[in-house]
């Protein structure tokens, strides 16, 4: 893993915590949340305050986030809004951190001033045995306040200011005045700068997580269904239908039904030419791996040679989108790619709507060998992939994330999934031409079509 952390690749854009001042403020927290403290003069946290050099000298890397449910966290700058989510157990659990502190950046930045700020992302469930209890999981209430209680205490003397001006004896008590005194000392004035924390609520709706071997859990969909990575049998009996990675046909109706999904070929503004080819790439290093073939300094002609070498030993999803390819080009016949067929889910990209990063994310779960793709979705599953790869596809790997998508990761992500999806309903095509190919069949099939 030295490779990617050289590169950037692994745990970049970390919050570097590296003085006396914000070293005590992380073990005040830390040791108000989990009752341990570290002895590490300078370490790096991401936006939770959760640090891999913390977790490596406690010798337990879910000490912030214990039975992978309620997570803790720890804000010592609003910077780390901006920082990754390290062992994440729910995609929803990095948004609602930003939202949060975006929500309450100004607060938090008076806060941050001189203390930590340590809460939780809590919900009403505490224990995941049954994995039927996921689905409780409806809204988080993010609940915050400084290891010195600047928020509480800011509450009690502002309670306490208002009886001092409401009541007509307050001027005569001495213990009310001494109280606000006392506060006043720790919470500054709060009339003239109100010092707060508001419980917020965010509403947690279609999610992933890696309980019970990794699900996908779509439940706000006219068509609900989870998908799981292990055997759906595994989970038992659960509220709504449960669909194994493994059931290729399956989840192809269920993307289908939800209309969740679009053929890359289709999508509007994307170089669908280059993004196959690129695929294809991908595809035969891994093939070019297995067999023991050099990769350093590989080029695209040298790709290409060895293409011609395999031949017939290629795989088919290779064979697949090289058919494909050939249509987008021009030069070829429409390609019959259902979904049994390894090519298929990598001509796919999720549609733009509310849920569009996690069905990209289950898309790389099914289709890995993207590795570009399933770096951007899926640093959970790419990271555990990395490990078990050969060294030849490790640096060939590490050295084009690098070179390729590093260098305007802006920009790759709007080019291979297009823009962020916006507040408003899709855009209806219901009006192109009748005529368009893809619009007709497309992967799978005769496309169901959206109408006004």
């Amino acid at each position: 893993m030295k490779r990617l952390i050289s590169k950037g690749l692994m745990f970049g854009n970390l919050v570097p915590v590296d003085s006396p001042a914000l070293v005590e403020r992380y073990n005040r927290a830390l040791s108000t949340l989990i009752g341990r403290t570290t002895v590490l003069p300078d370490f790096h946290v991401d936006i939770s305050g959760y640090s891999p050099e913390v977790g490596d000298e406690l010798g337990d890397h879910l000490y912030l986030n214990p039975g992978g449910c309620n997570r803790q966290f720890i804000l010592l700058t609003t910077a780390q809004k901006r920082a990754p989510l390290l062992n994440a157990r729910f995609s929803t659990s990095r948004g609602i951190l930003r939202r949060f502190i975006e929500d309450n950046e100004a607060e938090l930045f008076a806060l941050t001033a001189r203390d930590a700020v340590a809460g939780e992302l809590a919900n009403s469930v505490f224990d995941l045995s049954d994995p039927a209890r996921l689905l409780d999981i409806r809204r988080i209430t993010v609940e915050a306040d400084t290891t010195q209680s600047h928020v509480k205490n800011a509450r009690k003397l502002a309670e306490k200011i208002h009886r001092f001006r409401e009541e007509e004896d307050a001027w005569w008590d001495n213990a009310l005045i001494a109280e606000m005194i006392d506060l006043a000392r720790h919470t500054g004035d709060v009339t003239r700068h109100p010092v707060d924390l508001p419980v917020r609520q965010y509403e947690k709706g279609n999610f992933w997580t890696s309980h019970f071997g990794g699900l996908y859990i779509f439940r706000d969909l006219d068509k609900p269904a989870i998908l799981s990575v292990g055997p759906p049998e595994a989970l038992g009996k659960m509220p709504i239908p449960v669909i194994g990675l493994e059931d290729r046909n399956a989840v192809a109706r269920f993307f289908e039904r939800n209309d969740l999904v679009e053929p890359i070929v289709k999508a509007r503004g994307m170089d669908a030419a280059a993004v196959l080819r690129q695929k294809m790439d991908f595809i035969l290093i891994e093939a070019a791996a297995a067999r023991g073939d050099l990769l350093e300094g590989v080029t695209r002609r040298d790709l290409r040679s060895l293409a011609r070498q395999m031949g017939g030993d290629l795989p088919e999803a290779f064979h697949g989108l090289a058919a494909l390819l050939r249509w987008a080009e021009g030069g070829g016949r429409w390609p019959k790619i259902r979904s049994d067929h390894p090519a298929y889910f990598y001509t796919l990209r999720s549609r733009s709507h509310g849920d569009r990063d996690l069905v990209n994310q289950l898309l790389a779960e099914i289709a890995p060998l993207d590795v570009r793709q399933l770096f951007i979705c899926h640093k959970e599953l790419f990271y555990r992939s990395y490990r078990g790869w050969s060294e030849a596809k490790k640096g060939y790997v590490a050295e084009f994330l690098s070179q390729e998508y590093m260098v305007d990761k802006a920009g790759a992500r709007a080019a291979l999934f297009g823009p962020e999806p916006g507040m408003a309903e899709p855009e209806d095509d219901s009006d192109d031409d009748d005529d368009d190919l893809i619009a007709r069949v497309g992967p799978w099939g005769p496309v169901k079509r959206r109408r006004r």
